[in-house]
């Protein structure tokens, strides 16, 4: 009998021990003396669909002691969605204390899409300060210009959702940047009033589709870099230049090869000039023989070769020699 009333006692223990961890009711508890009303059923229901009670109730108690309204089961929802139910209550709770517009959609809405919701209420009250990369511009007359900008920003919270993030509005302030500069004749003119490019930037709405609104657009840093227009004409001189020399190459080789053309030509009219000198004194027997000449003929012709190879060896030994004439 003593076994069995320790075992029943050990085993009421276990069990009383199963019912405090499963039911809540340390929390059913606190959220009674804290104004909120929570059944208990309720909290084991959430322990049956494996929700954390105290990732519940710890927020509604929060939002009411705040003096703002939320549903349980909303509260619940959103956990179950994946969302941060404890950041929603804060953002709700700063928005309104803020005199923020921020309805309970709003919220749950902007935290699922992937946002803090609690950074947006703050950065709604305190605006955020963006610092831009250095931005590279090129004036008219040539001259580099690097630019820094510091963009002061407001959370839309209308546009929280779907809106371009901080990379957007980046992107476009240097590009608004690089247009103010390329605009200008002179980078002088940048440099006396860097204000320009600010009202320029400012005046064409880059924060349309963002989740931000700009407040004000103020260059930070200002240095001149290098002389670009100078460069492009020096590579485009030297491209010029190589462009030139290849032409000359291509006439000198084409004057080769036309040289080379006439040379050839000269050889195969000299080989024909040859075969034909070959072919006079077979022409000249055959002559003979056939008797179409005669004998006196044939030393005539003689004496009319010796006598232009005399002409050509004298007109030669009488020639002035090269340079001569400079003497």
């Amino acid at each position: 009998m003593e076994l069995f009333s320790i075992f029943l006692a050990l085993l009421a223990l276990v069990l009383v021990f199963m019912f405090f961890t499963f039911v809540p009711v340390g929390l059913w508890v606190t959220a009674y003396f804290a104004g909120v009303k929570v059944s208990m059923g309720t909290l084991i229901g959430m322990r049956i669909r494996r929700v954390v009670p105290s990732r519940i109730i710890y927020p509604m108690i929060k939002a009411t002691k705040a003096g703002i309204p939320v549903e349980i089961n909303r509260l619940e929802a959103q956990f179950l969605a994946g969302g941060n139910v404890d950041r929603v209550v804060d953002a709700l709770i700063a928005a309104d204390k803020a005199g923020i517009k921020l309805t309970f959609g709003s919220a749950t809405a902007i935290d699922l899409a992937g946002r803090d919701v609690l950074e947006a209420v703050r950065v709604s009250v305190n605006p955020k300060v963006i610092t831009t990369p250095m931005v590279a511009g090129m004036a008219q007359d040539g001259i580099q210009l690097l630019a820094t900008a510091r963009i002061t920003v407001r959370a839309n919270i209308e546009r929280l959702v779907g809106g371009a993030g901080e990379e957007t509005i980046i992107a476009r302030v240097g590009e608004g940047i690089v247009a103010s500069i390329g605009s200008t004749e002179t980078h002088k003119q940048v440099l006396e009033q860097p204000d320009r490019i600010s009202k320029t930037v400012l005046a064409k709405g880059l924060d349309a589709g963002t989740a931000f609104e700009i407040l004000s657009v103020d260059i930070a840093e200002l240095d001149v870099g290098k002389n670009i227009g100078a460069q492009l004409r020096t590579d485009q001189a030297e491209a010029d230049k190589k462009v030139a020399q290849a032409k000359a190459e291509e006439r000198r080789a084409m004057a080769v090869a036309a040289e080379q053309e006439n040379r050839a030509e000269v050889e195969a009219m000299r080989a024909k000039l040859v075969e034909a000198q070959a072919a006079v004194p077979l022409g000249l027997a055959e002559a003979l023989k056939a008797g179409r000449i005669g004998v006196m003929d044939y030393y005539q012709i003689k004496n009319i070769e010796a006598d232009t190879d005399m002409r050509e060896s004298i007109s030669k030994s009488t020639a002035p020699e090269p340079g001569s004439e400079r003497k």
